[in-house]
Parts: structure tokens; sequence; C-alpha cells
């Protein structure tokens, strides 16, 4: 017998946010960046688009703004960019990423009123 394993989901992310209208925006995601629900994402200062986490980068992408609310690949899309509680388990981090630079990239978040909850 097959297994099936469900991706997951808007509610697997999110476990709390305030109004819709509120915590959420409407970004375009740059060319070749191929995003997956939870991850967290930084803004191109030259360009105003939005790409994923880059801690080591110099051109805005290095400050975490927000995190991609459905999968996506170069469009418009939705972020989740403030007061809001996401799960730990479904935040999408980069592949490299540090534990320093993941801890600087949370509180760059929890500036912003978005919390990451173990076990959420």
């Amino acid at each position: 017998m097959s297994c099936i394993t469900e991706q997951n989901n808007l509610g697997d992310l999110l476990k709390y946010e305030a109004s819709n209208l509120y915590s959420r925006d409407q970004i375009t995601v740059a060319k070749g960046q191929n995003l997956k629900l939870g991850t967290v994402v930084g803004c191109d200062t030259k360009d105003g688009l939005i790409k994923s986490l880059n801690p080591t980068a110099t051109d805005g992408t290095q400050t975490a703004i927000g995190v991609i609310a459905s999968d996506v690949n170069a469009t418009k899309a939705v972020i989740i960019t403030r007061i809001a509680m996401l799960a730990d388990h479904a935040v999408v981090w980069p592949a490299n990423i540090t534990e320093e630079q993941k801890a600087a990239a949370i509180k760059q978040l929890e500036a912003r009123g978005i919390i990451i909850r173990k076990g959420a």
C-alpha cells in the first residue's frame, strides 16, 4: 500500500493573526524565486521585489520582513507581515542559515509582531 504525504497548508503555518486585512500584504516576488508556503523573506531595496531571506546579503534581503502565505513563483503573492503567530515546524529557512542568523531573523520578525512558537 502506498503512502501519501500531505504538504503543509496555511493552517499548519498560521496559528493566529490580527485581521487578515492588517496582518497580510500583497507583494511581488522576484523573477526566479520559487518560494514555498512558510518561506521567510526579505525585500530587495534596489527593485522592491521579495526574495528568500539571505542573511549574508547587503541588498535588503538580509532583513526578515515576513513569511510567504502560499507557494508562489515570481508573481503577485501574499505575505504575513505583522501581528501573527506561526508554528516553527512550518517555517521555511534558507538551507545554509546558521543558528545565530536564524535567531537574528526571528528577532526581526518579532519586531514586526510575528512570533514563532515551538509546538504550535
